[in-house]
């Protein structure tokens, strides 16, 4: 069997975790001989870019389907000449499989697209790091218990914050994503959690193979470290709780931080960091503010220098940051939600139900009195999420699909 030699990446953003991914696995495809070509949409961090592997689709394209998207909810079926464009290259490139991530930034024109990989019959490998390809709209269900998108979404709860239009079209844009995404000769979807195996396999994607491919992290950079944090921020001789996000919300679980820090007397110290100066003004005063790290360098020595992490997402697909924080070493309690409660072992982390405030809190008390979370389980169960060793189960998976 011929390996494949030629690989197109389709994402909407380069940066965040999921540019992160796509690097990744460019980087080990073309280690592997092959030949590349990433598409990404136009954000104000990639205005240009000097890469010859990597074309971005334009300013005023985007611009034109956000607007159109508002009015109308059809998210996904504008920017014609960028689509056109990107087939263009595609044309000239002649790609061997075709990998998806994020395709709703407003970017590209997603029948055009999909008509032309039906058409050429290309491999595809499509990841889902959200559920919107299966929804009406949202990104996101979990925190709010609609699971409409089973059998057919209507009047949905959330189509004002995503994708922010007037109307709700999410009876129509349901039934567009089922005839635009289905009836491909040749389609894996990747997914990093069991959890959303298991829900793609319940929405009108089931029938397309599924394979778990976890996320992963840079072990080289997140390790122990040692740090002035303690002496730095004054917590020497405290309990520190961390939390690390970077859009902190009621679905992050800003609220819990905050009830937690009125419960909790000043033996232990709540950090906070992704933050901003609008979260701060509904912080107490004795949570510690961290608006953004310099590096991730920086980051790890803030996860090696506390002694719990605090993960009460109330939604997600495969958390990064529990990742960052079991390979610093530093235990971790989470809401039992989605791909949260599959990246730790007995020995390495707790759940509790979600919005479980009270049981949060015990957890929190149970862990400092009694233990039973070992760093060194912590950094024994993060060797599985070395970010290459998941890039390269990425690029074996695509060309076996041949």
């Amino acid at each position: 069997m011929d390996k494949v030699k030629k690989l197109a990446i389709i994402n909407a953003v380069p940066y965040g975790s999921t540019g992160k991914i796509v690097r990744g696995i460019d980087s080990v495809a073309r280690q592997k001989g092959m030949e590349t070509v990433i598409f990404y949409s136009w954000t104000k961090r990639l205005r240009k870019s000097n890469a010859p592997n990597v074309v971005v689709t334009s300013f005023f394209g985007k611009l034109l389907h956000m607007a159109l998207a508002r009015f109308t909810g059809k998210n996904g079926g504008y920017s014609f000449k960028d689509t056109k464009k990107i087939i263009k290259h595609l044309e000239k490139f002649k790609p061997d499989a075709i990998n998806l991530h994020i395709m709703h930034s407003w970017n590209i024109n997603l029948p055009m697209l999909f008509d032309y990989v039906k058409k050429n019959d290309i491999p595809v490998i499509w990841t889902m790091h959200d559920c919107w390809a299966f929804t009406g709209h949202c990104p996101c269900f979990d925190m709010i218990g609609c699971y409409k998108w089973k059998t057919g979404c209507f009047e949905c709860p959330q189509y004002k914050d995503y994708p922010n239009t007037y109307f709700d079209r999410s009876e129509k844009m349901w039934r567009l994503k089922r005839e635009w995404f289905t009836g491909i000769k040749n389609m894996t979807l990747v997914t990093p959690s069991e959890w959303m195996c298991d829900t793609v396999k319940q929405s009108f994607l089931s029938e397309y193979p599924v394979k778990v491919i976890n996320n992963g992290i840079d072990l080289t950079v997140f390790k122990p470290t040692e740090s002035d944090f303690r002496k730095k921020y004054n917590c020497e001789g405290k309990y520190i709780l961390l939390g690390v996000a970077f859009d902190w919300s009621v679905r992050k679980g800003l609220d819990v931080f905050i009830e937690l820090a009125k419960r909790l007397d000043d033996e232990y110290q709540i950090v906070l960091v992704g933050t901003n100066d609008e979260i701060d003004k509904s912080l107490p005063k004795n949570i510690i503010s961290i608006h953004k790290t310099e590096n991730q360098a920086e980051l790890a020595k803030i996860y090696s220098a506390s002694d719990l992490f605090i993960n009460p997402t109330r939604e997600d697909n495969f958390p990064t940051v529990n990742m960052e924080s079991i390979a610093c070493g530093l235990p971790l309690i989470t809401f039992k939600t989605g791909g949260s409660i599959e990246i730790f072992d007995e020995g390495s982390g707790l759940m509790v139900d979600k919005d479980d405030i009270d049981g949060m809190e015990r957890a929190i008390r149970q862990v400092r009195k009694d233990g039973g979370l070992s760093r060194e389980e912590c950094i024994l169960r993060s060797k599985k999420y070395d970010q290459n060793e998941r890039f390269t189960e990425y690029v074996d998976l695509i060309q076996s699909m041949l």
